[in-house]
């Protein structure tokens, strides 16, 4: 009886984690593959088309961030398929009339396309959330972010040069090949049983979060809520720095062989994120796993600041510095995706759930994400990017360091409360 149990247990596993994944892997399908075109002489504004793109989405991504405060936290177990549909069609159609319009008036369509985009996460979160096994399942979709984009890219660049599809019709039928994997991945999400009643005494019952709910919760915790938030939107525009500028950095200091950089800075660190962030389920205790993750943030943010200080006194190698920086800003930042916020309304038993808490934070994270693109594509002071690189990470990990231990003694005082 007991191996049946394990046997069904491991079967849901293995289901659960294979939905999310290939869910959020079929999303990407519909956000990234533009990049994998050029849109060569075609101008904006006196701006490159492509810049605008990218930028264009970003915006409506950021914007789906704030309306998922409200739609995600209010979303009802019932409703969550038909709205997964609904905004997976709206991006999609969103690409067909891309291809349709001609250039530059097809701009407005790739905001639209972004719009409802940045809801997916929260949607497909909310079928594996409150669970015994939140946290792998939570890596296992998170291990999508790592792997998708450059599928995606790989798709789209073969529909281009062996197939020759147009460049704006590309992105639309690059959502086409995907559909039917998506469909796959919406389906097993569908018939994905909810937390049974071990579930449920382990991680509290997730419920719908109405205006009275969040503006209680928010009241509740709002120094942890300012705290928290303000590490991830750290972490995020960190994050984004280095995604973005990873190419400016190898290049100012010489290296020539930047796609093999860029694997070797990438890999290590996603196989060791993802192993440990997914032991965590190990931690039935979730007042032990919930401080442990202030501990995750603290360490994440003190090697980067030492990391930093070896590398400015040329101690270690550039490639080394970017390993131990990737990992650092990644540690913590999928901890907060898969850990963090679970734990939190686990330990507190609150009746709530994840969409709230994860959407203040993105939607600030994200902010911050098209501040930092803005800056990279409309500044033109000329700077060293190592320079600029050491002195970001130094002022990022101080910043880091301040906040987990403000928040990690906030979270104590409240633990001393609740005990007593």
């Amino acid at each position: 009886m007991q191996l049946l149990k394990k046997n069904s247990e491991l079967a849901l596993i293995i289901k659960a984690a294979s939905a999310v994944f290939i869910t959020y892997l079929s999303m990407y399908a519909f956000r990234k593959p533009f990049t994998a075109a050029q849109y060569n002489n075609i101008m904006l504004w006196g701006v490159d088309y492509k810049i605008l793109l990218i930028i264009t989405q970003l915006i409506g991504y950021t914007i789906s961030k704030y309306f998922g405060i409200k739609i995600i936290s209010e979303l009802s177990a019932n409703k969550r398929t038909i709205t997964l549909i609904t905004l997976m069609a709206v991006s999609w159609v969103s690409l067909l009339f891309f291809g349709i319009v001609p250039a530059p008036y097809n701009l407005p369509f790739i905001f639209l396309n972004g719009l409802p985009l940045g809801m997916i996460w929260g949607v497909v979160f909310s079928y594996i959330e409150g669970r015994r096994h939140t946290e792998l399942l939570g890596v296992a979709m998170a291990s999508s972010f790592i792997i998708s984009s450059g599928i995606v890219k790989g798709v789209g660049s073969y529909l281009l040069l062996n197939l020759q599809v147009p460049e704006m019709w590309m992105p639309f039928f690059t959502g086409l090949i995907f559909l039917p994997v998506l469909f796959v991945g919406v389906y097993l999400l569908h018939t994905l049983s909810a937390p049974n009643e071990e579930d449920i005494n382990a991680r509290t019952e997730r419920l719908p979060m109405k205006s009275k709910e969040r503006k209680a919760f928010f009241k509740q915790f709002a120094p942890g809520i300012i705290f928290s938030v303000l590490i991830y939107v750290c972490l995020t525009v960190f994050r984004d720095l280095r995604d973005n500028f990873a190419v400016e950095f190898w290049n100012s200091i010489g290296m020539n062989n930047i796609p093999t950089m860029l694997v070797v800075s990438e890999v290590p660190i996603a196989i060791l994120v993802i192993i440990i962030i997914g032991s965590m389920i190990f931690i039935k205790s979730n007042k032990n796993a919930f401080f442990i993750n202030f501990l995750i943030v603290f360490v994440g943010g003190l090697l980067l600041f030492l990391s930093t200080l070896l590398f400015y006194n040329q101690l270690i190698t550039a490639t080394l510095w970017m390993i131990i920086v990737g990992f650092s800003m990644y540690l913590p930042y999928i901890a907060f995706h898969a850990l963090f916020f679970e734990r939190w309304i686990a330990y507190f038993k609150i009746k709530s759930n994840i969409g709230f808490l994860m959407y203040v934070a993105d939607a600030a994270g994200y902010l911050g994400s098209t501040l930092v693109l803005l800056f990279k594509n409309f500044n033109n002071t000329n700077y060293s990017w190592v320079s600029f690189f050491t002195f970001s990470a130094m002022i990022t990990s101080v910043i880091i360091i301040i906040l987990s231990i403000a928040n990690y003694i906030y979270f104590k005082k409240l633990d001393k409360l609740q005990v007593a």
